[in-house]
This record gives structure tokens, C-alpha cells and sequence, in this order.
């Protein structure tokens, strides 16, 4: 078993790559209480009912609930149907929030425990490859609202992260392909080995292999936790290099519909369109333009956007970013393999530019 640790004082928490079976027990070390509330969705319903047997045998008494799957769910209407759920159990500040599931259901489930009495514990047992190498790691959580992804959320903390790698071998080719978009933009931002290792390995990453999806795990966890162990609440600028493509992402998502693309797809766009404009700032070559576009398409990921979707509307979604200031884009952009930087003087028509020639 690989353990990673995320340092952050009281707050600290150990993020597990195990098999399943010990999970139970992880968390019976982390909780206070002895009542688990399972959040998981259609999709990982096999996934959650294996997480509710290892708490019940670690003596926890064991309450349930399951959301139909999709990005949709994240939303006011979704958590209130959690709290509804988290009432009829009567859950107290000493009942543990279990997620089983992508993104969708950890932000959702982690915004409820972050809200419902004030805080409750929140334990991640992420069934995607995005969710182990980002969304469970470092306590965003949040929901949508119509303006614009993730507009409404906290920071809370999980008590523990449990991943078993064996949960990918029921996850669908392009849900695990879209998980790949973030574990490049790791080795873009702060890795450039990692980057070099995703291009020799790209065919066993493919295929699933067991080494190198553990390595890949492990390595983007402990990435993600050095950042946010250095800067947990974004309050200083370092934690904001994890949003790496995520300003044209966020855009893509908002206006095509959310649901149209994963979010790993849209991070991969969104990348690809970052780097665009940090060659035409003179930041990078070419070459390392068309290096992370080749890495992308041999994980089968967009690099171009739709043309049908109207770029003065991504644009407008672009200053309401939650990086933006006073309607001032922000764009963290690449100055080399392994640092990124964020830049504020980038105009809206630089950016209609990058949307032009990025075009299918």
C-alpha cells in the first residue's frame, strides 16, 4: 500500500492506494462518530455498496443515498436533496460523508458535509482516475450555478482519501481518457519528468497497466499536496497554477452545456488553448506548443473547440472566472516545460484570436 500525506497542520489528512478492503478501517481511525452516510451514483452504485460493506464491518452503522449520474446534479436542487437525505438519517457533527464516485459526487456530497450542521467529517473514495489524481485531493468542494462552474462552494478538508486502482477497471475508456487531461497538466505545471514518463508510457497507460497507473496516481496526489500543503485556500498564488487551462475549460463547459464535455476533455481544450496564446505572448516555442498537443492526442483528448460554440459568449464567461478581478481576465499560462505563471494583461482580443485558429 503507497501512502501520501498531506500536510496541513490540524487539517492534515493520509491519502491511501490500497485495496478496497481496508478502507473500513482507515476511516473508523479518522471519525469520530459511528454513523457513514454513502453518497455514491448509478454509475458507482457496485463501488459504493462495496464501500458500505467495509464500513459496516469496521462498526459503523451504515445510511445511503444514490444520484442519478451527470454534471447536471451539481446544483442547488441536488444538495437539497442531499440535505433532505442527511435529515431523515438525522445526522449529527459526528456523522462521516463517504463519496463514492467522479468529481460530480465529491464536490456534491463534500459541499453538503461542508454546509449541513455547519461541517461535517467527509471521507473521498474516488472511483475515476480524475477524481484520484485531483477533485478528492485538497478540499475544493462546490456546485454549479447557471453563470458559471463551481461558482457556489468552500474549502473543506477530508478527514481521508481511500483509492483502490482496481475501481478503473469498470471505468469507461473516454471517462478514463478525460481523468489523463489532468495528470498532463500536472506534468506541464510542476513536473517535466512526469511529462517525459506520460510520453514513453503512453501505450501502457492506455492499457491500464497496473504499475504505471499506480505510478501515475501516486505521483499527481503527491504533486497536488505539496501545492496545496504551500497555499490550502489560494490565499497566496501558488495554488492557483493547478488551474492550468481551466480558464478555457470552465468557458467550454459553461457554454456548450454542462455534460457536452467531460471535464478532463475540456481541461485538455483548454490547455491546448493556453498554450497557444502563451506562444503568441512569446512565453514558449512552438515546439513545446506541439509536444503537449501530441501528448494529448495520444490519450485520445480534444485539442481543438467546436466552432459552433460562440466565442463572444466564452469570452464573456471568462470575466466572471473566479481567477478574473474586475472583470480583468487571468490566465495562468506556461513559461516552460514544468512552470507555469499567472498573467492579468491579456486582452479579449488575444484570446478571440487563440479561439479562432483553435478551431475544428
Amino acid at each position: 500500500m503507497t501512502t501520501v500525506r498531506v500536510n496541513l497542520s490540524e487539517r492534515s489528512y493520509d491519502i491511501h492506494l490500497g485495496p478496497v478492503a481496508g478502507l473500513g478501517a482507515f476511516a473508523r481511525s479518522v471519525s469520530p462518530g459511528t454513523v457513514a452516510f454513502v453518497v455514491g451514483d448509478h454509475n458507482t452504485a457496485t463501488h459504493a455498496a462495496t464501500v458500505g460493506e467495509s464500513l459496516a464491518s469496521a462498526g459503523f452503522r451504515v445510511e445511503s443515498m444514490t444520484i442519478p449520474p451527470g454534471e447536471g446534479q451539481k446544483s442547488l436542487t441536488g444538495v437539497s436533496a442531499l440535505y433532505d437525505r442527511l435529515a431523515d438519517v438525522r445526522a449529527d457533527r459526528k456523522t462521516i460523508v463517504v463519496a463514492v464516485g467522479g468529481g460530480v459526487v465529491g464536490d456534491l456530497a463534500g459541499f453538503a458535509a461542508a454546509t449541513f450542521n455547519r461541517g461535517l467529517g467527509l471521507f473521498m473514495a474516488p472511483t475515476t482516475l480524475l477524481a484520484m489524481v485531483d477533485s478528492s485531493v485538497g478540499g475544493k468542494v462546490g456546485i454549479n450555478h447557471p453563470r458559471g462552474k463551481n461558482l457556489i462552494g468552500s474549502f473543506h478538508q477530508t478527514a481521508g482519501v481511500w483509492i483502490d486502482p482496481r475501481f478503473l477497471d469498470t471505468l469507461p475508456d473516454r471517462e478514463y481518457r478525460s481523468g489523463l487531461g489532468e495528470v498532463v497538466k500536472y506534468g506541464v505545471i510542476l513536473d517535466p519528468e512526469l511529462f517525459a514518463y506520460l510520453e514513453s508510457h503512453a501505450v501502457a497507460i492506455l492499457a491500464r497497466d497496473p504499475d504505471a497507473v499506480a505510478f501515475i496516481v501516486a505521483r499527481s496526489c503527491r504533486l497536488k499536496a505539496d501545492v496545496v500543503e504551500r497555499d490550502e485556500r489560494e490565499l497566496f498564488g501558488l495554488r492557483v497554477v493547478l488551474n492550468y487551462g481551466h480558464t478555457f475549460a470552465h468557458a467550454f463547459e459553461t457554454v456548450a452545456g454542462y455534460g457536452t464535455w467531460l471535464h478532463g476533455e475540456a481541461v485538455s481544450a483548454g490547455m491546448a488553448c493556453a498554450a497557444l496564446l502563451a506562444n503568441r505572448l512569446g512565453l514558449i516555442s512552438m515546439e513545446m506548443v506541439d509536444r503537449q498537443r501530441r501528448l494529448l492526442q495520444a490519450f485520445g483528448l480534444p485539442v481543438t473547440v467546436p466552432i459552433a460554440w460562440d466565442a463572444g459568449a466564452m469570452t464573456d464567461v471568462m470575466r466572471s472566472d473566479k481567477k478574473a478581478e474586475a472583470g480583468r481576465m487571468r490566465f495562468v499560462l506556461p513559461v516552460r516545460l514544468g512552470e507555469v505563471r499567472l498573467f492579468d494583461d491579456v486582452t479579449a482580443g488575444q484570446v478571440a484570436e487563440v479561439l479562432a485558429s483553435a478551431r475544428e
